[in-house]
């Protein structure tokens, strides 16, 4: 069966489940996410699990599966989907990392006519190619090329992406948007690629930054992959003696970050906004799986956005609130 006529027959199923005799069903949806440290995906997680609130108000759950680490993030994210399948997942959520290593978990889940939903990375293309209903999330060419672009138009011209997950696809896609934001505002793109041990690793990833700046001076701007490597790329940068000389600019934020960005070591964020992609995806299948709802706009864009100067203070009383 491919993919049209697979989402079309779960389409139909589902809309007979839920209008016989007025019946609702009980979703219970798995979403594959980051590591639970990871403080990106802390956010995502929140989303789904106050999108969880109104699914288990009608007898669904939401579970959460994620790896330990990143050090073998395709496979042990496949591994996740399957466990998902296996447990009885009614829908799935799912970021499309390592398509080599989870394209085929996630096409069991499509074989199997459980609703699916990618978000995060991966894109629609993702979506297509794997029969799932929407992809929910920034497209990450896109908030690199935001990244690379912005810090050519303030007239930094010579940037490199830290890339402390290779391989991954979303942050490959982070790298290259970068560098052609740059080069198509007329500066120049490079990557650092680090091991993936290095994510997260503030020390390791400081280090290597000021060994990079070292080596290669003309370098004036730095984008990188997470908040937690954007807060040691930062760091690496004043051990270099390059604060003020390289700008910077991250995926994501946290409160440090905003600090940074009020106190002007840090240019400025784009912004995935994490926790609407968590709250939409599990959304989107419990109304699907309840009601057999669907959302005609497949591409469903949290990001990127860009917080500055300019805007700062906003994003920091929404922090407060509790919405960013």
């Amino acid at each position: 069966m491919n993919k049209v006529n697979r989402f079309a027959a779960a389409a139909a199923s589902a809309v007979v489940l839920a209008c016989t005799a007025g019946a609702v069903m009980a979703a219970d949806i798995y979403v594959i996410g980051g590591k639970p440290d990871d403080p990106f995906w802390s956010r995502v997680k929140k989303g789904a699990e106050d999108a969880g609130i109104v699914a288990a108000a009608q007898g669904g759950s939401v579970t959460w599966l994620g790896p330990q680490n990143y050090d073998n993030l395709g496979p042990d994210a496949a591994e996740l989907i399957r466990q998902a399948i296996d447990q009885g997942a009614d829908a799935i959520v799912g970021p499309d990392w390592v398509p080599e290593a989870m394209d085929p978990a996630f096409q069991a889940v499509t074989e199997a006519g459980i609703p699916l939903v990618i978000y995060n990375a991966g894109g629609l293309e993702a979506a297509d190619r794997l029969g799932a209903m929407n992809y929910v999330g920034a497209v990450d060419y896109k908030s690199g090329y935001a990244g690379g672009a912005y810090l050519a138009k303030a007239g930094h011209m010579n940037g490199a992406c830290v890339n402390t997950l290779p391989g991954a696809a979303n942050i490959e896609a982070f790298c290259a948007g970068f560098n052609a934001g740059l080069t198509e505002n007329g500066g120049t793109g490079s990557v650092l690629q680090l091991p993936a041990t290095a994510f997260g690793d503030a020390t390791a990833v400081a280090q290597a930054v000021r060994a990079h700046l070292l080596q290669n001076p003309d370098i004036d701007a730095m984008f990188a992959i997470g908040d937690g490597d954007t807060n040691a790329t930062v760091s690496g940068i004043q051990q270099a003696g390059k604060a003020g000389q390289v700008h910077v600019c991250g995926m994501n934020f946290n409160d440090s970050i905003l600090a940074n960005i009020q106190a002007g070591t840090q240019d400025f964020a784009i912004d995935q906004q994490g926790y609407q992609q968590g709250f939409f995806a599990v959304s989107i299948l419990n109304n699907f799986v309840n009601y057999g709802v669907t959302i005609p706009t497949r591409e469903i864009l949290t990001g990127p956005g860009v917080i500055d100067a300019a805007n700062v203070e906003q994003v920091m009383a929404g922090v407060k609130a509790g919405a960013r």
